[in-house]
């Protein structure tokens, strides 16, 4: 059974999971460069949906005027924590409906969570919606079929305030046919020194690159694909402008 207690009851670990001004800069840089190189309309506003904690907002705001959208209150409340200049909005991203479009959406790797077609779709009809003619969307795959590797396991470490967290995350399909694989992460928690180990199990979406193409471009975006490099792994990353303009 699939649980979120990252985004709930242990969402206060999220803080510790990578350095928000080291470990998140580079993508920034990366998306923001991209934004710039791709839009055909001045960029001062940027919708990021699913913005979890805020940890690409912190970076993201130094170049746009930026709002961001997630469905877990206790991660928005950390990233109102950790930009309190910043507009948050509690909403599902494939259903919201701001009322407002924006120069350009950042769509990292909440996009993973759409497990099935109907919702991957819904959440690129979401983007869509919320951006002017000649902006830009940002999305990155955390995998897509042609690059997943099975049992890939990974582990992260952090330690703060007497607090000393291991990470352990694994991924396995155990069906390649379908549109799903499952990530379990372990949480080693050591506080003043005493154990306890806490788990998370998530079911996620996985989609071919060219299920990529075909929904971004049905969804009325003029598609580009450049690669992008952190620490040895190479993720694609879709530059969709917005026809119409």
């Amino acid at each position: 059974m699939s649980t979120s207690r990252l985004y709930s009851d242990l969402a206060w670990l999220w803080p510790l999971w990578g350095d928000a001004t080291v470990e998140y800069a580079d993508y920034c840089q990366h998306v923001a460069g991209l934004i710039r190189q791709y839009a055909r309309r001045p960029v001062v506003s940027l919708l990021d949906l699913g913005c979890g904690g805020g940890k690409n907002v912190l970076n993201l705001k130094q170049e746009f005027d930026v709002t961001g959208l997630d469905l877990s209150p206790a991660m928005l409340a950390q990233a109102r924590e950790l930009n309190p200049e910043c507009t948050f909005v509690q909403g599902d991203m494939r259903t919201s409906r701001l009322g407002r479009t924006f120069d350009a959406v950042l769509m990292d790797d909440a996009i993973s969570h759409m497990t099935c077609r109907q919702d991957f779709e819904a959440a690129f009809r979401t983007a869509s919606a919320h951006l002017h003619p000649g902006g830009v969307l940002i999305a990155t795959p955390d995998v897509a079929t042609e690059n997943f590797c099975q049992n890939r396991t990974t582990t992260t470490t952090a330690s703060r305030d007497g607090q000393d967290v291991v990470f352990v995350e694994n991924v396995y399909d155990p069906d390649p046919s379908d549109e799903q694989y499952e990530t379990t992460i372990l949480y080693l928690i050591r506080e003043q020194g005493k154990l306890r180990v806490e788990s998370d199990h998530w079911t996620m979406g996985i989609f071919p690159l060219d299920t990529w193409r075909e929904v971004l471009g049905a969804s009325g975006f003029e598609v580009h694909e450049v690669r992008y490099v952190l620490d040895g792994d190479e993720y694609w990353v879709f530059a969709g402008v917005k026809q119409g303009l």
